[in-house]
């Protein structure tokens, strides 16, 4: 939305770098293959550092839309790292 808006490049390179890291995670989770939740759970942590202090500052539905979305997946996934590392 912000490189739709503004043609910020640093917007649109941010997205496809969280994106691509929710999809390699994914992907990952559902192969079984090692480091799939990790990559979500960085996926969420930059989303999250992020969108967070912008949806405070602004107030403005889309980060605080996005700050809902990484502080699931923090907990999601977060769950899913601690229940296999214990």
């Amino acid at each position: 939305m912000g490189f739709i808006r503004t043609g910020s490049v640093p917007s649109i390179a941010a997205g496809l770098t969280v994106g691509a890291l929710y999809t390699l995670g994914g992907v990952r989770i559902r192969n079984r293959a090692p480091y799939g939740v990790e990559l979500a759970l960085l996926a969420s942590a930059v989303l999250a550092g992020s969108s967070i202090p912008r949806a405070i500052r602004s107030g403005k539905p889309l980060p605080i839309g996005l700050s809902v979305l990484a502080t699931y997946g923090l907990y999601a996934f977060g769950t899913a790292w601690n229940k296999r590392t214990v």
